[in-house]
């Protein structure tokens, strides 16, 4: 079994309750154990600022799949989701965004798919919950926990958990 872990955003519809039906897809769909779970994060928007905030979180997952076919099954779960790729702006609005963050010690470099993830590290959206789950994770040489001291995490406030 790999660990893998996998960064959730949105800011459209009912995210919360999106994450929770979300969640349940892939580890239904890739057969995997769900590990560890972060709290919700509403994060202000990145790149195009000009929209709603956003609300992250990071799950830690167990699953025998390889990189590629846990891939399609999170873009399958995005579909699900209402999320259309080939028809977003880019760093929009979105039901759903599933990144693979990190899939065991796994590096590679595809066009379809980099690990672990090139931008992780400028992210304070990710690394918050993902210091949640995993702050002592070592990804690409630094510690997760590490990572979260170098970035600014102004304006992302956790929330309150839904009971």
């Amino acid at each position: 079994m790999s660990s893998v872990l996998i960064a959730l955003g949105g800011n459209v519809g009912d995210v919360r309750a999106t994450f929770q039906k979300a969640i349940a897809h892939i580890c239904g769909m890739a057969q995997a154990a769900l590990i560890a779970r972060s709290s919700d994060y509403a994060t202000p928007p990145w790149g195009d600022e000009d929209q709603a905030p956003f609300i992250n979180a990071c799950i830690e997952i167990e699953t025998s799949l390889d990189p590629h076919a846990l891939l399609f099954v999170m873009q399958k779960v995005e579909q699900k989701f209402g999320r259309t790729r080939d028809k977003e702006r880019r760093w929009g609005p979105r039901t759903l965004d599933l990144d693979m963050i990190a899939y065991d010690d796994v590096s590679m470099q595809k066009p379809d798919l980099t690990l672990p993830h090139p931008r992780l590290f400028e992210r304070a959206f990710v690394l918050v919950p993902l210091a949640e789950v995993a702050p002592d994770r070592v990804i690409a040489g630094i510690r997760v926990h590490d990572g979260l001291a170098s970035v600014s995490t102004q304006g992302i406030e956790r929330l309150p958990d839904t009971g």
